[in-house]
């Protein structure tokens, strides 16, 4: 299928080329993700002796979590639009191919690369808390944590941010007219689609769940208690109202006027604390990316209030002097530091970092060379250190699993990294009235007590508690990767408290052992967030590796689970490879 795809895409000599090497006459042994735009005989761009193998492009790729989405990213590229006009066509096709994770109801981070002034914008459309919101609005008269009400009740919503983000996005950087990148989703959302089996799946999963909410249950439910078959007409007459509304009015046709009005009264009538005031009054901002290197190659990545850009930066600093190819990818040398690194990072995470406008970050202590170099020295050879005997450091003055991720690449050289959600899966399920929105239920990623654990397991501080227009702390981490100052590398992922981890293994994978991008997604990860003491290990580590974990002192718990979705592309050469991470069903890589 793959030989196919690309076979028709090229031109007449690499057309001969790779049917002279499907039929055996040239020689294979190419260094994984080494790209060639007119290859030699003895160096194709393709090693088939990978297990897993990239989708190739040359005009354009959108790496997405579904097809339908994708491929509208896709088309807007055709029609002359840049890597952003599709990064936005997209993001708005998901939230109604995809509604446990796309959205027009959560919020997120983009990151891009813009070739023509070689720069990198990071836009921050993260939700914010409610003006009416407080610090213990979620605890009980005995201290507890009102868990049904932090993650499934109308107060469980942020101030969405997506539309404003998406739209700032486009009509900033794009050169198509918000109308033509919109418009899909509209067609989309009204005439419907055939289920995908993906969809159907998702939402059998939460059905009981969406089932609580009537509005839920008649829109994707049907009104029973099961979800539409695969193969039937799935229509969303309300969300596409709402697409058009945006179409028309820009973020003002989602901030002001009837959908706002449509948002506040159903928060009024069910205890919300969202009002028409809060939604006219979000802003987007724009950001400095967190930047920092790793031997010959340069990360730039999200800015607070992520936590994902700077404990990337920190964990790969303290990473950086270790040989860590001698160790072997997966070795038992090679992850215990790993997990170490990730515990350190991950301590810090739970003192320092919160909304950078409303607390003080020490982000370049947090992701200087010197200071990896103290926290390093932490590290043991071959013992585990315990969360007590880590906690977080003493700094020199100076993302539900069910979060979305698509990486986008055009022609000319730009790239976008999107990362955005709605917490949960399908958010806190409750779908408002008359609009077919989701919300999100995001102000659980605040700190309902300090010190407490918050869905995810992670431990969070007073930097990050609840306070009127404050943006809760996320681990959303969209990273691009730099190669001799070009655009190598994009990547993030959903998972909540996974993404971080998922990120920074993916990055090592390319960067340290020169996989070819679908492999260095595929691989086996591992994931330690510090508290609780426990590191989760996806299958496919080996046996041997584990047991001398375990004998270092480190408390593994093999999931069934998977660790993170990272859809993500690299550019060498002029070549595009990208892979949608198959730890979920329905990605896609939409490649010409």
């Amino acid at each position: 299928m793959l030989i196919n795809a690309i076979v028709t895409r090229f031109t007449p000599p690499l057309l001969a080329f790779f049917l002279a090497l499907t039929l055996g006459n040239v020689p294979l042994g190419i260094a994984q993700g080494t790209l060639s735009p007119m290859p030699a005989a003895d160096a194709p761009i393709i090693d088939y002796q990978n297990r897993y193998l990239p989708a190739y492009g040359r005009a354009g790729m959108v790496v997405s979590p579904e097809k339908l989405a994708g491929e509208i990213g896709l088309d807007i590229l055709q029609q002359g639009g840049n890597a952003v006009d599709a990064a936005v066509a997209t993001g708005f096709a998901l939230a109604v191919t995809l509604p446990r994770a796309g959205n027009i109801g959560g919020g997120g981070f983009m990151l891009i690369h813009l070739a023509d002034t070689d720069e990198q914008i990071f836009i921050d459309y993260r939700e914010t808390a409610p003006a009416a919101a407080t610090r213990d609005m979620f605890l009980e008269e005995d201290g507890s944590v009102d868990q049904a009400k932090a993650y499934f009740s109308h107060q469980a919503a942020g101030v969405p941010g997506t539309v404003a983000g998406l739209v700032h996005a486009q009509e900033r950087y794009g050169k198509l007219s918000l109308k033509e990148v919109i418009q899909p989703a509209i067609d989309l959302a009204k005439k419907g689609f055939d289920t995908p089996l993906a969809l159907h799946m998702s939402l059998s999963a939460r059905a009981e769940r969406l089932a609580k909410n009537e509005e839920a249950k008649r829109i994707y439910l049907k009104g029973g208690d099961a979800a539409p078959s695969p193969g039937t007409l799935f229509q969303q007459a309300d969300l596409a109202r709402t697409l058009t509304r945006i179409r028309n009015k820009g973020a003002d046709g989602f901030y002001t006027g009837e959908t706002a009005a449509l948002i506040a009264g159903d928060m009024t009538a069910n205890d919300g604390l969202i009002t028409q005031e809060d939604l006219a009054n979000y802003r987007v901002l724009e950001r400095p990316p967190v930047r920092g290197t790793f031997r010959n190659f340069e990360i730039v990545s999200a800015a607070p209030p992520s936590s994902g850009g700077i404990h990337i930066l920190q964990m790969l600093n303290i990473l950086e002097p270790y040989p860590l190819e001698s160790y072997g990818h997966n070795s038992a040398a090679y992850l215990h530091r790993v997990i170490e690194s990730m515990k350190l990072a991950y301590a810090d995470r739970s003192r320092y970092l919160g909304d950078p406008d409303q607390t003080v970050i020490p982000v370049e202590a947090l992701i200087s060379k010197d200071y990896a170099a103290n926290r390093r020295e932490l590290i043991a050879a071959n013992q585990a250190k315990t969360p007590d005997e880590i906690g977080p450091g003493n700094l020199v003055p100076s993302e539900s699993p069910d979060t979305t991720h698509y990486s986008v690449a055009d022609a000319d050289g730009n790239v976008v990294a999107n990362t955005y959600t709605l917490n949960f899966s399908f958010g806190s399920h409750i779908v408002v009235p008359g609009t077919g929105i989701l919300l999100n239920n995001e102000m659980d990623d605040f700190a309902a007590k300090a010190g407490a654990a918050n869905a995810y397991g992670l431990v969070q501080g007073e930097a990050n508690t609840i306070a009127p227009g404050r943006r809760p702390l996320s681990s959303m981490t969209p990273t691009l990767v730099f190669k001799d100052g070009q655009p190598w590398l994009a990547a993030g992922s959903p998972g909540g408290s996974l993404i971080i981890t998922t990120v920074l293994q993916t990055l090592l994978n390319a960067m340290v052992f020169d996989m070819n991008i679908a492999t260095a997604v595929a691989a086996p990860r591992v994931h330690n967030q510090w508290m609780p003491d426990r590191t989760l290990v996806e299958p496919g580590i080996s046996a041997d590796t584990q047991r001398l974990l375990e004998e270092w002192g480190h408390q593994l718990s093999l999931t069934r689970r998977t660790i993170g979705r990272s859809n993500s592309l690299i550019i060498d050469d002029g070549w595009m490879q990208g892979f949608a991470d198959m730890r979920r069903p329905g990605g896609h890589v939409a490649t010409e």
